[in-house]
This record gives structure tokens, sequence and C-alpha cells, in this order.
């Protein structure tokens, strides 16, 4: 509806979902991955000026008088020499036990020789080979309580700083007739966003983040905590309905001293957060490098659409900015409980202005994703001329309008080529398509993204859902792509 007062959009908008046309309002809520340097897809309402941002320990008992009658004191007989000798040794070897005693009750209060804390060590996180989600104890200097305790903001931002990194994507973008700058055209933006370590493989250092903050990449950098940056980034695995994505770090082409300055982040337990909970937010705020922000938990199972993507976030009041998408949000024991995602802002200076209110991806909900996506297996992806076709037409459906009508979440099919590879393995307008290859498909994009992968030729196996009257009948079918020549 366009009159709605509230809209939810993303900052960088760039995919080919289903259009959400209730977007008209003075409330946003958009993702915080833009700098001043990235050109802003939304639109603004004239005249509303709309903006866009993403006790005393008791001391023993006194005496008592002893009223009994005093005995009479016998006569004390001579010491001889034996006596002597034996009182002397007893007392040396009370004094030598005595002292031993003393001094290994100190050195294991303070745990000497260890260099943990009160024979405890801290949380921090792996690196598995396997590159799957993870945590182990490793000791860490420099921060002046343990893990059963909660950090102060100086140490959580010691601690997980070298886990966080910048982000900056370019991007190319179609620039349609100006009458006012010239023609049309393509031309590169770069956009500034967050990531966090999450895991490392014998390949590659995976970085967690949002989809938005790498999509449409045509180039990735990535800059650690002691300022490497690093050109050579990809993007490994994408999941556009939950906005989530792991971009891949080449090992070959991290030095030694970066690697012994950054750290894979410990993932926390967002479930078990509550409302007034103190929590901290780190990211690449406007661009301008790592920040730190605090706040506490404003509500839990906030329900926003973004894009037309239905999500269940954690609200906070912690300053997210441009640029802290992709950044982690974390708990006073020092572990990522969020990935900040998108910012309320207000389109006007009223009343009714927006302040405090971010969100951030529950970190309980993204771990099984995660996991998927970082193991993903690397592939190629082919130019336009190079990669196979299905000969179809799509659209997303979905979390609301699958629920409106019943349909299954994924690819909805909404025409097919004549004789091309899907009309001729029997998929049909209507039919929803929800994995490549085993690859969940929750979107459009998503298929698009995935087929990218394969060139024409390849056989690929699809799982759709077909209509059979209200009802609809999974299906796996094989289908060898075309290219798209052949299916224009």
């Amino acid at each position: 509806m366009e009159d709605n007062k509230n809209q939810f959009e993303n900052a960088n908008i760039m995919g080919n979902d289903i259009e959400n046309t209730n977007i008209a309002n003075d409330n946003v809520i958009s993702n915080a991955d833009m700098n001043s340097s990235e050109v802003h897809s939304g639109t603004e309402d004239a005249g509303n000026n709309t903006q866009y941002s993403y006790y005393q320990v008791p001391q023993g008992e006194m005496p008592v008088k002893n009223s009994k009658a005093k005995k009479k004191k016998k006569a004390k007989k001579p010491m001889t020499f034996g006596k002597v000798f034996a009182t002397g040794v007893a007392f040396m070897l009370v004094t030598v036990l005595l002292n031993s005693a003393i001094l290994y009750g100190v050195l294991n209060y303070f745990d000497f020789g260890k260099g943990s804390q009160n024979g405890k060590s801290i949380m921090v996180g792996t690196t598995l080979s396997t590159g799957t989600v993870g945590t182990s104890d490793v000791d860490v200097n420099g921060i002046r309580v343990n893990n059963t305790s909660d950090y102060t903001v100086a140490d959580i931002a010691k601690l997980v700083k070298p886990s966080v990194v910048s982000i900056t994507n370019t991007s190319i973008v179609n620039q349609k007739y100006n009458p006012f700058y010239g023609g049309s055209g393509q031309y590169q933006v770069q956009g500034a966003g967050s990531g966090i370590i999450i895991g490392m493989n014998e390949k590659e250092l995976l970085i967690v983040t949002n989809n938005h903050v790498v999509e449409d990449s045509v180039g990735l950098s990535v800059q650690f905590i002691n300022d490497s940056i690093i050109d050579t980034a990809y993007v490994k695995g994408t999941n556009t309905s939950n906005d989530i994505a792991i971009v891949g770090v080449p090992l070959e082409d991290i030095e030694e001293d970066t690697l012994s300055a950054i750290k894979i982040a410990t993932l926390g337990n967002s479930d078990a957060l509550e409302e007034g909970d103190q929590v901290v937010a780190i990211g690449n705020a406007l661009g301008y490098g790592q920040s730190v922000t605090v706040g506490y938990i404003s509500a839990k199972n906030r329900n926003i659409t973004v894009d037309g993507n239905d999500m269940v976030v954690i609200q906070t009041d912690a300053a997210i900015n441009g640029g802290n998408s992709g950044g982690a949000l974390i708990n006073m024991k020092g572990e990522v409980i969020g990935i900040n995602v998108a910012k309320s802002s207000s389109s006007n200076l009223s009343s009714t202005s927006v302040e405090g209110m971010g969100y951030a991806i529950p970190i309980s909900d993204a771990t099984s994703i995660i996991t998927k996506l970082m193991n993903i297996e690397n592939k190629e992806k082919y130019s336009e001329e190079e990669r196979g076709y299905l000969g179809i037409t799509s659209i997303t459906v979905d979390t609301q309008t699958a629920g409106d009508y019943n349909i299954p979440i994924g690819a909805y099919v909404r025409s097919v080529s004549e004789n091309g590879p899907a009309d001729k393995a029997g998929i049909t307008a209507g039919s929803v398509i929800v994995a490549v290859d085993d690859y969940e498909i929750s979107t459009a994009d998503e298929l698009v993204e995935e087929l990218s992968y394969y060139k024409a030729g390849d056989t690929v196996k699809i799982k759709v859902y077909v209509p059979d009257g209200r009802e609809y009948t999974e299906k796996d079918i094989e289908i060898t792509l075309t290219s798209k020549q052949a299916v224009d």
C-alpha cells in the first residue's frame, strides 16, 4: 500500500526478488552498509527529506578463663644433650614443612606457570581444518578476567576487534538516462561493510557478513586489525533470504604477522539473551574503520521485513550505522551473539524521528546456515556467455507469500522457454524450485547465483515442487543445461 507509514528497506538494493509494494513511508529500516561514496538505490520522498542510515571475618573465639584450681607445679628435670638435639631437629622439620605448604598455597592461588587466571583459560575460538563452526580453550594475554565472568567494554574491544574485519565491495551500477547529468551506462561504486572471522580451513580464512554487503560484487577487499589489506577476497556462498554470506580469503595471500594478529571469534548462544542484557557492537562504521558502541538488548524475536524478506532479529539500542552491517553484536562474555544487519531511520526531524533501534541476526539462528556456506566446495563462476541456463523466468516466493497462498518458499517459475532444458525435463509454469544439487534455494536470486557456477552442457539435479491441483508434489529432476543463446 502506497500510503503506509512504515518501510523496511536495504541500504544496498540490487536483487531480483519480488518487489515489496508497501514501502512508501516515514520510518525506514535500512541495511547499514553504506559509506559516503556509495550510491543509494532507495527513493527519497520529496518534501520529507528522507534519510537513509543503516563482613568482617571472625578472628577466632576469646580464650575462656580456667576456673579450676591450679595444680602444684612439679620440679623440672635438667635437660640432657639428647633431648636438646632431638628438639632442635624436630623444630627444623616443622619449619621446613610449614614454609613449603605456604609456598605451595601461594603458587597455586596465583596459578604461576600456567599463564591463565584461577586455573581457567578464555574461550576465543578455534581453527578448524574442516571449516566448521566451533570453540576451544586458548589462553589470552592482557584480559583482566576469565570466561566465567563478564568483561569490561575495554576488555571486549581488546578481545573481539581482532576477529572483526572491514570489507570494501566494488560493484557495477547500471545508470539510467539522467536529463541533468547525461546519458546512461555502467560505472563502478564502492560500499563499506564489516565481517566476522569465524573459521579457517587448509586453504582459506572464512568470514561471515551480510549478503547485501557483498551483493553484485566484482571485487572484494578485506582489512584486518593490523591494517593489512587483502584484495583477493571472494564470495564463497550466500543465502539471500537470511541476508548471510561467507567471504573467503586465500591463506597464501595473508602475511604471518597478520595471521598472528587476528583471531577466530567465539560464537555465543543468542537464545539465552534477555531484554536488558548489555551488549557491544563492533564494526566498520561509515567506512572509517572499526569502532565500538555499547547498548542493551531492547527486544528479542522482533519481526521485520527487509527487501521483501521476513526476518526475526534482535533489537538493540547500541549505535549501528552505515558500514556496521556484517559486524559483531557481542555479549559481556566476549561472545558473538548477533550479526548486525539493519537500523531504523527517520524521514523527518519531527517527534516521530527514530533513535536507538538497530537490528542483528541472532547467531543461534544463523549457525546452521553459516556452517553450510563455509563448507561449500569452491567453484568457478562462469560468464553469461559460458554459463548454463534452465530456460525459465522466476520470482521469489517469500515467507508472507508462501503463507498467504500455500506455496513452497523458493524460486517460482513464471514462464518456461519452449524446447528449453526445463521444458524438456517436464518443469511447468507454477512450479517452485527449492534446491540445485542439494543446495537449498529460497529466492530467485539464489537460483541465478547457484546456476552461475555451472557451464552450458553440465547436468544438475533440481529439486522442484510441481503443482498438483491445490497441492504440490516434490520431484528430483536431472537437467542438462544449455547456453543463453539457445534459450533466447
